[in-house]
């Protein structure tokens, strides 16, 4: 799943973005207010990580921004900022949660994982599709109680199917979910074949039914067999 950090001091964003990208997500920076406003009305993220003080600009407009387009991404804000009426604000505005610096990494990713399971997953740590179980705390998949061996692009391109399953997703929007801002080094999408055509063929093997399929033009969706 793809995350947006806007943080203005590069290490910090850094430091957040090689640790959350270690728990597989992906993650983009932006530092200063005009980069993230180009972002966010750009592109989707499950979670942006928002920082208050920013170069340009005030991490509330921001928030303000997303919630006047009716975006769904979740926010938490990060601020060295302790008062009350800050912490008040930034919920006020839409916010889902509100962490103060300094903080540790791991409580940080924890938040974020609450965040995204609260808003895409109703809560819950597993999700079934049919013969399909997937853990979101430890991210493994099973077929009839055994476990497959993906990888991380294979886990995080099955879940980003069953978020939305029964719909058409681009060859585009997959990159973008499972690349980000790398997406633009590709030429073209032969990559994103090789890994649904892995995917299914881990699947199969677990004696799971044949649930993506390739819509000619257009993309892949993900649903029941017939």
């Amino acid at each position: 799943m793809k995350l947006l950090v806007i943080e203005d001091e590069k290490a910090l964003a850094q430091s957040i973005c090689d640790y959350l990208g270690n728990e597989n997500f992906i993650c983009e920076p932006a530092y200063d207010f005009n980069t993230a406003i180009e972002k966010i009305s750009l592109y989707d993220y499950a979670c942006i990580i928002l920082d208050i003080t920013l170069p340009g600009g005030n991490g509330l407009e921001i928030l303000k921004e997303l919630k006047k387009a009716n975006k769904a991404d979740g926010v938490l804000i990060i601020s060295a900022k302790n008062a009350l009426d800050d912490k008040v604000s930034g919920l006020k505005a839409g916010a889902d949660d509100y962490l103060t610096k300094p903080f540790h990494l791991s409580e940080l990713g924890a938040r974020v994982a609450a965040i995204i399971r609260r808003k895409s997953f109703g809560g819950m740590n597993a999700v079934q599709f049919d013969e399909l179980l997937l853990d979101l705390q430890d991210k493994t998949v099973k077929v009839n109680n055994q476990i497959i061996d993906l990888t991380k692009k294979e886990y995080e391109l099955l879940l980003y199917f069953i978020s939305n399953k029964n719909k058409v997703i681009s060859k585009g929007a997959i990159a973008e979910h499972l690349w980000g801002d790398n997406m633009d080094l590709a030429d073209n999408y032969d990559f994103i074949y090789t890994h649904i055509k892995n995917l299914r063929k881990k699947l199969l093997q677990a004696g799971s039914p044949d649930y993506i399929n390739s819509v000619y033009g257009m993309g892949y969706k993900l649903s029941l067999p017939r």
